[in-house]
């Protein structure tokens, strides 16, 4: 449930430490925290910082989740914490809303910069253009072109509202300019998620650590662990039954193939147990369910995989990066460099495809791939470098209205 609030949450909160005519950074949900760390490190690196507080709106915040993703990622304190919770799209969007327009208000920043496709990001967007205040996107112009997902609309209207757009790859930019924005907002400065999968990939936590005491058959072969990395959390795989009970189905006869480990979205959680299918799972010969796990964990077990089956568009990006064969449960997909010049094959829930996909990668490897244009690590620093110019040729004047 949501939590009450007043207008004085907050303030109490930590307002008190945003320096007027700061720029205001917003994370939200699981999928922004490794966007923001980069962006936040760049900021405050060398000798003339770029004023800038980090506000949390409290879409998905727990103890552990800040221990396994604030900790492990250098992710300041948040200087203000909304503490929004759970609820449905609506109602989350709008207490958001609620929550940062007095933050807003008082804060008076030179800018709002926001993250990827979250709620938090198309709330804080919309309180920003209504407030008159700067927008920028960070993740700008990705497109699955299915407006059935409630990440394709806060992408499509977020990026309507900004004034400064950050694309990964080529096609974004394509797909901004088709939708009328002009050329000169947009930059092309790589993907924010990679910076943060360089840094810390050789902090990683090998999978033999995350896997100890598991004797699956066939876990281990000459070259070490053989295994497959699942996630799913998608709603249209999730909380539809038949799809979810044919995607379970499939995974356990993919099991026979190869080993299976499943870190378990929350949500998941709940729609297997609704539907009767988390035992099935957790007796699946093969199959090996873990709670959600942290980022230095899930990144050694995604660097250690044959494969991995996913509905992330985070962790096709991810794979890419690291190589890794990636098959993506889903019909479409918004990063299609993944598939052009990546590991990404997508092969929607159909169990036929799915398992033909994963037999290919265990008799020819799959698909090599080769790593995108500016998916070097240093997208953060161009980043900050772009925005220096453009708050200094604004004057970083903050603009509010009332």
């Amino acid at each position: 449930m949501i939590p009450e609030s007043s207008d004085e949450s907050p303030r109490a909160a930590g307002l008190e430490r945003v320096a007027p005519g700061a720029l205001l950074c917003v994370v939200g949900a699981r999928p922004n925290f490794m966007k923001i760390a980069p962006i936040m490190e760049a900021l405050a690196a060398g000798p003339a910082p770029v004023p800038a507080a980090l506000v949390h709106t409290g879409q998905h915040y727990d103890a552990g989740m800040k221990a396994a993703f604030f900790t492990q990622l250098g992710i300041p304190e948040p200087d203000v914490d909304l503490g929004v919770g759970s609820g449905s799209h609506a109602v989350q969007t709008a207490e958001i809303m609620r929550r940062f327009e007095p933050v807003v208000d008082a804060a008076h920043p030179a800018a709002v910069l926001v993250v990827g496709d979250v709620n938090s990001t198309i709330a804080c967007g919309l309180v920003a253009a209504k407030k008159g205040v700067p927008l920028i996107h960070v993740e700008a112009g990705l497109r699955s072109f299915d407006r059935a997902m409630p990440e394709e609309v806060n992408r499509v209207l977020t990026d309507q509202i900004s004034d400064l757009l950050f694309t990964t790859e080529a096609s974004a930019q394509a797909n901004l300019e088709r939708e009328g924005i002009d050329p000169a907002r947009v930059h092309f400065v790589g993907n924010v998620m990679i910076d943060t999968l360089r840094r810390h990939l050789e902090r990683a936590v090998p999978a033999a650590t995350t896997l100890a005491g598991w004797s699956a058959p066939d876990l281990e072969d000459a070259r070490g662990l053989r295994y497959a990395v699942l996630t799913l959390h998608r709603p249209s795989n999730v909380d539809d039954a038949a799809t979810l009970e044919r995607l379970v189905a499939t995974v356990v006869e993919l099991a026979g193939a190869i080993p299976v480990v499943f870190p378990v979205h929350p949500r998941t959680a709940g729609a297997l147990a609704r539907a009767g299918l988390d035992g099935r799972l957790a007796q699946a010969r093969g199959v090996r369910m873990l709670p959600p796990v942290g980022y230095l964990e899930m990144l050694g077990l995604m660097a250690g995989a044959r494969m991995v089956l996913t509905d992330s568009g985070g962790m096709q990006e991810e794979t890419t990066a690291l190589g890794v064969p990636c098959i993506t449960l889903r019909e479409n997909t918004e990063r299609p460099i993944t598939v052009e010049e990546g590991t990404n094959t997508v092969v929607g829930t159909d169990r036929a495809r799915i398992l033909a996909a994963a037999r290919d990668i265990l008799t020819t490897g799959g698909k090599g791939g080769r790593v995108p244009r500016l998916w070097d690590g240093q997208a953060a620093r161009r980043i900050r470098a772009v925005l220096e110019d453009w708050l200094a040729a604004r004057g970083a004047e903050p603009a509010t209205r009332d």
